[in-house]
């Protein structure tokens, strides 16, 4: 990861995951989710550092290896925990691809959570580097964003990341090749 945000400790990875999940399963039961402030009290692991800073993070759920829910924000107004919490519940209900989650699913998600660096401009795509960088891309007002690891699991190269982009942005597939502006992140994923 970049020198532009703290690295997670295990002990903090653990916490978050563990925030996740309770907030995946209290959404999925129509119940509210944890504290995460109340929660680290208990915990003894304390919002500073790292999980006290207002970075961007995602969350994916998979059921079966398949995606089943993915909600994030590239940046955030809150402490990481708290946008993790945020994420997960999201994820859970209100991904609009997807039915809510049900509770008899619970025990068959895998849970991905991404926390990511600072946004920052780069010239073009010739400074995407895949697999370290997720993307945003912007043109004409329209906006999309993959997290670094989707081009790798979809086998894409640049040029067909960048299509797929832009397409996810409702633009057609070669639009980012005039007139797009580009944003690069890095993301601790576990």
């Amino acid at each position: 990861m970049s020198d532009a945000a703290m690295p997670l400790t295990d002990r903090e990875k653990a916490f978050l995951k563990e925030l996740a999940r309770l907030s995946v399963d209290a959404a999925a039961r129509g119940r509210p989710g944890p504290d995460p402030r109340s929660m680290s009290a208990v915990a003894g692991t304390p919002l500073d550092g790292a999980l006290g800073e207002y970075r961007g993070a995602f969350v994916t759920l998979h059921l079966d290896g398949d995606l089943r829910g993915c909600i994030g924000h590239i940046t955030s107004d809150h402490p990481l925990a708290v946008t993790v919490a945020d994420c997960a519940r999201s994820a859970a209900v209100r991904d609009p691809r997807f039915a809510p989650v049900s509770p008899d699913e619970l025990a068959f998600l895998d849970l991905e959570i991404s926390v990511l660096t600072p946004l920052r401009p780069v010239a073009g795509p010739a400074a995407i580097e895949l697999g370290r960088h997720g993307i945003l891309l912007d043109h004409g007002g329209r906006q999309a964003v993959f997290l670094p690891q989707v081009p790798g699991e979809q086998g894409w190269d640049l040029e067909t990341t960048l299509d797929q982009l832009a397409r996810k942005a409702g633009l057609d597939s070669g639009a980012w090749r005039a007139e797009a502006r580009f944003h690069v992140f890095e993301a601790e994923v576990f």
